[in-house]
């Protein structure tokens, strides 16, 4: 169990620095109004917990965002930028590693955590550099 957890904790530590950094740009081009740091957080579990079950039922790699948007997501439509950056990461685990773990419920939990850190850096991210 400690190293499917160190497995599971690896690779959301990387998506989590990996996938808020990689779309910020573009999710501050929408014109929706920002979710709250919980509902963001939750669509980012959710996001997460999707690319696992995909991986899980042997959905091929390549057709993994197409199989996990025919399923129409309830998740906003800037959430599922992120899921090409998530299937690289999670598809380069074992299933058998993925056993047993809510990657979803994890990547939430670290995304609540690192709330502030996370919009500090989207913040920098965002500013022109002089």
């Amino acid at each position: 169990m400690t190293r499917v957890f160190s497995t599971a904790l690896r690779l959301t530590l990387a998506a989590a620095l990996a996938v808020p950094l990689s779309t910020a740009p573009l999710m501050a081009q929408d014109s929706a109004p920002a979710d709250s740091k919980e509902d963001s957080c939750r669509y980012q579990g959710q996001v997460m917990a999707a690319v696992q079950m995909a991986h899980r039922r042997r959905v091929k790699e390549e057709k993994a965002e197409a199989h996990i948007l025919a399923e129409d997501p309830e998740w906003p439509a800037q959430y599922s930028k992120a899921i090409p950056q998530l299937v690289k990461h999670v598809y380069a685990q074992k299933r058998s590693d993925l056993r047993g773990v809510d990657l979803g419920a994890v990547f939430e939990q670290q995304c609540l955590e690192n709330w502030d850190q996370i919009q500090k850096l989207q913040q920098d991210l965002q500013q022109p550099s002089n």
